[in-house]
Parts: C-alpha cells; structure tokens; sequence
C-alpha cells in the first residue's frame, strides 16, 4: 500500500509517503519554497498544495502518481459547517470549503497520472490523532489534540487499541484554546498562527496576575472547555508588531501560558480517569508548547507522554497518511523526525566545487566541529537527512559554547531574533539526569527540564530566566556524528552540553539542501560550516 499524506488547507503544507504501512518521507512545503510556514492561514491561499514536498517524497521512493494506491487530505469538508453558524468571524471561510471540496481535482492536476478518485479526505483532528497514536513508539495509547480550528472543532480525545481510534470527546468551536493562544500572540505584538513559542518565552519574564480574569474566559469544563473571546485590550494594551514589550505584556504572557496549562491538565487528567492507558500521546499546534506538556508529565498519572515532532498541522500529512495505510495493513512508529532531504558526500562535494568556495575535507569532522566550538566559535551544522517539523534536532542546526553567557545575545543577534528567546541544550542521553531534571529522554526537544542548580553557571548560555531548558538528548545509536561530536567537545572543556539552535535566520524557514546552507553561511556571522563531512571557514572564504 503507497500512501501519500497531504496537509494543505490552513498552514504549514505538508507531504509524507507511507509505503507498506512504514514512513518513508515527510516534509514542509517552506523548505522548498523558502516561505515561512509555507503560506499564511487565510482562505484565498487555501488552493496551495505541497506540490514541491509532494514530488519530492515520490521521488524519494522512485515512485509516480500513477503509482500511489491512495492520496489522504486532512481535511474533510463534508464536515465542515458554515462559520458564522461555528459562532467563527471568517466571512471568506467558504472559499476555503470550496478549495477543499476540489482537492481532488486540483492534486490530480499537481500530480499528473494521479487520478481525482484515489484523494481520501480524513477529518483534520483524526489525521492530529493518527501522527501521535500510529506513530508513537508505544503502541496502545490515550491521544489527546487541541489546535485552532479543523472543520467544526477544535479539540479530540480518544484512545488508540491495536491500531484503531475510538473518539471520546471533542469540542466544538467557536471555543477553541488554539484560537485563545493566537489571540493572545496577535494582542501581544506577535505573528498569528507562527510566533506562538513567543509568547511562551516572554510568559517567563512575568507573574501571571491578569489569570484570575481571563479564567472568566477560558477554563476546563466537564470533559471539555470553555474558550470565549477575551477582551485583551482591557487587560493591556495592545504592543505594536516590533514595539517595546514590558511588563504588562510579560504579565499577560504569563497569564495566558497559565491558563493553556489549566485547561490542557485538567482535560488530560480526565482522559487518564477514564482510559487507565499509560501512555498519552499528543498531537496538534497547542501540543507544541513544551511547558505545557511538562506539566502533563509531571502532574498527571500518565507514565509516558509522548508528541508528535511535527505536532502542528505538517504532521497531519503524515497523519492522514497513516490511518488511511492502517485501513489496509498494518503499520510502524515513525523511526525518526529526519524524514527530510539528504545527501550524499559526493553531491556535497559538487556543491561546493560548483559554489567555488575553499573547503577542507578533515579526518572527522565531529572533531574539527568540537575545536571550533571549544573556541567560542559558531558553527552551522548541516548533516544527514532534514528534520520535520520545527525544532532542530542536530540535522540542521546552529551550534555555539554554552558556557559563555554572552553566546545567548550574540546568537539571538545572529539570528536576528527577540532578546528574551533562548536557545536550547543538547546533551548526551545517558548524561542528561546529571544535568537536567524533566523527562528523559527527550529527543524532540518538546519538554521543560530544570537545570540542575550545580551546572546552572557552568552552562549560563542554555538556561532560561525561569532556570530551566528545553534540551535534545541524543543516543549514540541513532545520532553517532553528533553523539562523537558531544564527546569531542566534552574531551575538550568539561562540559557535555552545547548549544543547538536552528539553522536560519528570523522570518525564514530552516535551512534544508545545501544551497539555503551555503547563503545563510555566507550572509551570517557564522565561524564555521559543517557541510556533511567538508568544513568551509568563514576566514577563509572571505579572505
């Protein structure tokens, strides 16, 4: 069975291939395209499909369009209702239905040799499930989604048994905490529907006073909840979109980010009274918000939380394409998030000659990385297949010395990014509970940890101003070159951490083949580029 997913209606399109129930490839259209989440979340962009993450995931698999048993859209329109009757202010949403209803016919003529009958529309909240519970490593699970909106709801829980979903609730719209959280991002000054993490970092620098009155608002209820509209502006005022941000709005975050907390606890801690599962697997933008899914770990009975890496809507491609594969066959985990494009040494090599740059190709590059960093240098870091979804997971990342305080402001300079973003650790898997205490292993980067207060000057660079870190452990056996890296950098100066952020610069999409890798190196005030196993210094280049 030869399953392409397809997530194109709201944000961050996205393709992935199942081929006989096991994940192949999977990838965001922004890689390609080089536009930031793909496209924005409105309807007159809802035509756009993932053509060039599509054709790449077949090539990938050496197949055609004519070759695929089912196309899975994540969207079903048959159960999509009007907005205003959603209680939603979106007078162009019926474009957006009218897009979808045609998808078959606009993927046929993306794809040409696929024919319109073989698109199978999947409801947008279980296409969220199925990338948590048919991917997770775990097997039978609780799930649990929230987002923004699918077609009139925002919000599923339910269990997976043997590969085979059963929906216990969800929540209609027009209450939505996805929907809250954007609004919250939008009054804050932020970019809806993208800049969300903002306001889980700035939520760190306040004490959420505003609470109390926005829990009038947004609260658990029964087994769902309640999320009407806020009126933000009587709480604080509005930040302008690059304004000066203060207390108050820090204060707001905070209030905000408590209140996602409470709703998404108290709905986990009902799903575990009436499921008894012990594993929880989340799925959906909201599941992108790693304090929040801290919280569950630690304050719910579920012994294991897992989620997905492409939470957001890229991962209902892959999603979608599962629980139509489990349809007919049985399918696998995702094996990895590095699903994305690769190369091998020899097309590195071409890259490089044909960019007319100097190179040096060193005994082992992990090394010739760990000298530089131990220097206080920065190093894009560029190796193996891309990851899905957002984090860099030590594919496509910007590595520098966490030891060195300053090395926070001097990356969030280079990226060109808000002074109150961190940036995160990575950290050998059986080193991390030296250093780090939350839940381990965290290979997604999806989780809170505290730093342990012994290492918390010895590392300033990684540690948020709450004293805590989002870190990337990393088993030797599935990451050996950044594993080898990590010792490398430890042999060198004590420490067992170093920074990864990811590789690009604000308002642009990850950097994903080795051209985006080349112009960012050269545009930014990057020391070193490890291409694969050839490293471009940038005293070098511009000599």
């Amino acid at each position: 069975m030869r399953v392409l997913g397809i997530n194109a209606l709201f944000h961050d399109p996205a393709a992935a291939l199942v081929v006989d129930g096991h994940v192949v490839a999977a990838a965001e259209e922004e890689r390609f395209s080089r536009r930031k989440h793909g496209k924005r979340p409105i309807p007159f962009s809802a035509w756009e499909l993932p053509e060039l993450s599509a054709r790449w995931c077949l090539r990938q698999a050496g197949l055609t369009p004519g070759d695929l048993d089912a196309v899975a859209y994540s969207y079903d329109p048959a159960l999509a209702r009007p907005a205003d009757e959603l209680g939603l202010h979106d007078p162009w949403d019926h474009l957006r239905q009218d897009y979808a209803r045609r998808a078959p016919d606009f993927l046929a003529e993306a794809l040409p040799g696929l024919t319109p009958d073989k698109v199978r529309f999947v409801p947008h909240h279980v296409a969220h499930a199925a990338s948590a519970g048919l991917a997770s490593p775990h097997g039978d699970c609780a799930v649990l989604v929230l987002d923004g909106r699918g077609e009139c709801a925002s919000h599923l829980a339910g269990r997976y048994r043997d590969g085979h979903l059963t929906v216990l609730d969800t929540q209609e719209l027009p209450d939505s905490v996805g929907l809250f959280y954007e609004d919250a991002t939008q009054h804050l000054g932020f970019l809806r529907s993208s800049d969300e993490f903002k306001v889980m970092a700035l939520a760190s620098y306040g004490t959420p006073r505003f609470s109390d009155r926005l829990r009038e608002y947004v609260h658990a209820e029964g087994d769902g909840f309640r999320a009407g509209t806020v009126p933000w502006a009587d709480l604080v005022p509005a930040r302008e979109p690059d304004g000066t941000w203060t207390r108050e709005h820090a204060d707001l975050a905070a209030s905000a980010q408590l209140c996602l907390e409470e709703v998404i606890l108290g709905l986990a801690r009902g799903l575990h009274a009436r499921m008894g599962e012990q594993t929880l697997a989340l799925a959906g933008g909201v599941a992108l918000n790693c304090v929040a899914n801290t919280r569950i770990h630690r304050e719910t009975p579920f012994e294991n939380v897992w989620v997905q890496p492409a939470a957001g809507d890229a991962g209902t491609a892959l999603g979608a394409a599962l629980h139509v594969a489990r349809e007919h066959e049985e399918t696998h985990p995702m094996p990895t998030a590095a699903l994305g494009r690769g190369w091998s040494d020899d097309e590195l090599r071409g890259w490089l000659d044909r960019a007319a740059v100097p190179y040096e190709e060193p005994d082992d590059i992990a090394e010739t990385v760990a000298a530089e960093l131990a220097g206080n240098g920065v190093v894009a870091w560029f190796q193996g297949r891309a990851e899905y979804g957002p984090r860099a997971l030590g594919h496509r990342s910007l590595l520098a010395h966490p030891g060195h305080a300053d090395n926070l402001e001097r990356l969030n300079a280079v990226k060109g990014r808000e002074e109150f973003r961190p940036v995160a650790p990575m950290v050998l898997a059986d080193r991390a509970a030296e250093l780090f205490d939350g839940p381990l292993p965290s290979p997604y980067m999806l989780f809170v940890h505290d730093v342990d207060a012994a290492w918390r000057e010895r590392i300033p660079a990684v540690v948020h101003v709450d004293g805590t870190a989002r870190i990337q452990t990393v088993d030797p056996a599935a990451e050996p070159l950044v594993a080898r890296m990590l010792s490398a950098f430890e042999a060198r100066t004590g420490l067992p951490v170093v920074v990864n952020t990811s590789l690009n610069t604000a308002g642009r999409p990850m950097v994903d083949d080795p051209r985006d890798a080349l112009e960012c190196f050269g545009s930014a005030p990057v020391d070193l580029l490890a291409l694969g196993p050839f490293a471009v210094r940038r005293k070098e280049l511009f000599a």
